[in-house]
């Protein structure tokens, strides 16, 4: 048995193969056309869905930097956010509720004002976003809050679903440990 004759055969029926299909395409132009605007009329516009996403997030962050409460809006009710690192409060969080009672509330509770955004930079690719930025606030003991941060989202429907977050963690846990929770 030789392998020669059989890559003959393959290439042989390879090539009426195409052939075929050239010919297939050439009697039915309309065809053709029609499934490729009909695929390109249901992919969705990538493009549109990130500059929609990158101006969800910008939004927000102007908000924020104006004292507004966002992340009731921006977040899904079931939200996964998981802060990188180490420490007590490095961890992933399951939703909303839980990241902001038991990661975001013990640091803002210790803070005279709120935490105010310096976006450095977002980037956009498709349904993710990255923001880097620093957060400066006050403490209540009167001492300043500085950190730095980049948090990567996962957008689905116009809500962050899946969220990164990297920052420096001592920062956060010695505004915790130094500081009373300002009455409610």
């Amino acid at each position: 048995m030789t392998i020669l004759p059989t890559r003959r055969r393959v290439a042989g029926a390879s090539r009426t193969a195409l052939i075929t299909l050239a010919l297939l395409s050439l009697a039915l132009p309309g065809a053709a056309i029609a499934t490729t605007a009909a695929t390109q009329v249901q992919a969705p516009d990538s493009a549109a869905i990130e500059r929609q996403n990158r101006a969800i997030v910008e939004a927000a962050f102007e908000k924020w930097r104006g004292g507004t409460y966002v992340f009731a809006a921006l977040l899904a009710p079931d939200v996964v956010w998981t802060i990188h690192g180490s420490g007590p409060v490095a961890g992933t969080y399951r939703n909303q509720k839980d990241f902001i009672e038991q990661a975001s509330r013990p640091l803002t509770s210790r803070l005279a004002t709120p935490v105010v955004p310096e976006v450095h930079d977002i980037f956009a690719d498709g349904d993710t976003i990255i923001i880097r930025f620093d957060g400066t606030a006050t403490t209540t003991s009167g001492a300043p809050y500085r950190n730095q941060f980049v948090w990567i989202f996962k957008m689905k429907d116009g809500l962050v679903v899946n969220a990164e977050a990297f920052l420096d963690l001592v920062a956060y846990q010695q505004v915790v440990d130094n500081n009373a929770q300002r009455s409610q």
